[in-house]
């Protein structure tokens, strides 16, 4: 059982970005189900790296993608992610430590935020976009290295 459907009411309209989307609900399932299957710390460790280095990337880029536009939000979008990343650091240094597990109340955390963030922040930029943006011809770059699993190099 997932922890998150993809479903229509996580689309925001802006097709590159509902694509990343897709796939960090499918990287939060890979958490839950690691946690949920009793796998090793270690594969837990390991999936919740790959989603924090895919968000890390998505942020960059839709970041990107708003400034470029015009986005009036955009510095306002870019401080809660940043607000984000900044939880998902100092947890995952607690990870390392000891001091904390990859429990329920954390993935409930990341799907609550998740579902929320698109929902309301994104879904403002995908109305935004609709009749003020169009798409930037570096997308299609962004695309190929994002199906090919090289998101990384799109990080802040």
């Amino acid at each position: 059982m997932a922890l998150l459907e993809w479903n229509a009411d996580l689309h925001t309209g802006v097709q590159d970005i509902d694509d990343q989307h897709a796939v960090l609900v499918e990287l939060l399932n890979a958490v839950h189900e690691a946690v949920r299957e009793r796998r090793d710390a270690l594969a837990g460790l390991r999936a919740l790296d790959e989603l924090i280095a895919y968000t890390r990337s998505h942020f960059a880029i839709e970041e990107r993608l708003m400034g470029e536009v015009g986005y009036p939000e955009h510095a306002e979008h870019r401080i809660y992610h940043e607000a984000l990343l900044d939880q998902i650091g100092a947890l995952r240094q607690r990870l390392d430590t000891g001091e904390a597990t990859i429990s329920a109340e954390l993935l409930d955390f990341l799907r609550v935020w998740l579902t929320r963030h698109i929902g309301e922040s994104d879904r403002r930029f995908g109305d935004w976009y609709a009749t003020h943006g169009s798409r930037p011809a570096w997308m299609h770059e962004v695309q190929h290295a994002m199906v090919a699993r090289r998101w990384w190099q799109f990080s802040k």
